[in-house]
């Protein structure tokens, strides 16, 4: 069995940096995501890759894309789950199927991932897991009450399996970084916000904590100063007002 490195969400935007950084690791690479031409490209480029063209939101792919793993003789040695989308706007004006896609995709595609790659990975005695949160994992989000809401699942579901696993050998992190510069707003749509692109982070840097802390098994690790004190408001602001912040901020 080839051990491989399995990136969802590698079409864009974080996916598309962890690639790049975990190629330049020497590491063989299975790209996921819906836009074949993308990840072709990609991969491509890469060099040491494989594309997968695959809608994790439909149900039965992850099972789908397991049993394509398991066809070309691979197995996952680590898994970053970066798949996910955001939706603004009050939940009751949202399309309802929409959300439902979003909670399944972020939340049920990544616990399912989790499960299908965590058995061999104890057995081996080694293998890495990254999962991708959110700052907006810390407070309930007016205005994005779904996407907030999907982002603590993974934080809290990460915590718990990281402690879980934590000496059979397998490293478990949830990376939470805060407003990013990748095709995020434009999809979630609140593209054009000059708050959220002046405190965009990098891509890459956002990337490269993530990376960092994996290898040294952080359970949790929140890229950027202004990012750690704002995940810290639930310690210092009554949730009354934690919702009521959120809910002022304009996207």
């Amino acid at each position: 069995m080839t051990a491989i490195t399995l990136i969802t969400g590698a079409s864009a935007g974080l996916g598309v940096d962890f690639a790049r950084q975990l190629s330049g690791r020497g590491e063989r690479l299975v790209l996921a995501a819906r836009r074949k031409d993308r990840l072709d490209s990609l991969a491509a480029e890469l060099g040491n890759s494989r594309a997968v063209a695959i809608d994790l939101g439909e149900p039965g792919a992850a099972a789908r894309l397991m049993a394509d793993i398991a066809a070309h003789g691979e197995e996952v040695g680590c898994l970053i789950n970066n798949a996910g989308f955001g939706l603004w706007g009050r939940f009751v004006d949202l399309d309802s199927a929409k959300q439902r896609q979003m909670i399944d995709l972020n939340c049920g595609t990544l616990a399912e991932l989790c499960h299908a790659v965590v058995p061999a990975m104890i057995a081996r005695g080694s293998g890495a897991i990254l999962n991708l949160a959110s700052t907006a994992a810390f407070q309930p989000g007016p205005g994005m009450a779904t996407y907030f809401a999907t982002k603590a699942f993974v934080l809290s579901f990460t915590e718990a399996l990281h402690e879980e696993v934590a000496k059979s050998g397998v490293r478990v992190t949830a990376l939470c970084p805060g407003p990013t510069a990748t095709e995020f707003g434009d999809v979630a749509g609140f593209k054009g916000n000059g708050m959220f692109e002046k405190l965009s982070a990098k891509s890459s840097d956002v990337v490269a904590a993530g990376l960092k802390a994996l290898d040294s098994n952080r359970a949790v690790v929140i890229p950027g100063l202004i990012n750690k004190l704002g995940a810290q408001g639930h310690r210092l602001l009554p949730r009354t007002w934690l919702r009521k912040v959120t809910a002022a901020i304009k996207y």
